[in-house]
């Protein structure tokens, strides 16, 4: 009878660890909890960012179509970028799609199956996620333009105008790298201590 009880007990544990999230390296509840709320919040505030200072600078700024929010230093502006960071590969909208399909489908496989641990990695890819749909989004339904509106500056040199989509993308690469760090760190192995003479 004890006998099999014990088995019993065993094809139930086999049975839960069969089931069980981590056997498949799928994200735990509380991963899904940060992920979700962040991609979809980051889309929503990229969206609407664009569209609530594209259409201030159309309608109350009288010329230029720039408002200086801290003089010498930050100012919106009204910018339409056709290529990738920097005006790389301009003009391209297929390929620039293309090459956000397939970097969305990798970031969501990496969030999903990628046997992630920790909390700093599922934010980085959700932001990831956010910054990548905000400026597909462009890309698809305004005729292959990215409405960029953020100008930081010095003088007259000028850093690219960039949207909130930018920086997610830029924050989100941030976090990765931290990540990457400190779980390289972690699993240092410990060295030998060899007894002194």
């Amino acid at each position: 009878m004890t006998n099999i009880e014990n088995n019993d007990n065993s094809n139930e544990s086999v049975h839960k660890k069969w089931i069980s999230p981590d056997h498949f390296g799928l994200p735990d509840i509380g991963s899904h909890f940060l992920f979700w709320p962040i991609v979809i919040f980051g889309i929503m505030a990229d969206l609407w960012s664009k569209h609530a200072v594209f259409v201030f600078l159309d309608t109350r700024v009288s010329e230029g179509y720039e408002y200086s929010v801290i003089d010498g230093f930050f100012k919106l502006v009204m910018r339409e970028n056709s290529g990738a960071a920097f005006s790389i590969a301009s003009g391209r909208t297929v390929m620039l799609i293309s090459v956000s399909l397939v970097a969305f489908v990798i970031v969501l496989g990496l969030f999903l199956f990628g046997k992630i641990r920790g909390r700093l990695m599922p934010i980085g890819l959700a932001l990831f996620t956010a910054g990548i749909v905000g400026n597909l989004y462009d890309r698809i339904f305004n005729d292959g333009y990215v409405r960029d509106f953020l100008d930081v500056y010095y003088k007259d040199h000028h850093w690219p105008a960039f949207n909130v989509a930018d920086s997610m993308l830029c924050i989100a690469v941030g976090l990765l790298i931290i990540t990457n760090l400190m779980s390289g760190s972690s699993e240092k192995p410990d060295l030998p201590q060899t007894e002194e003479l």
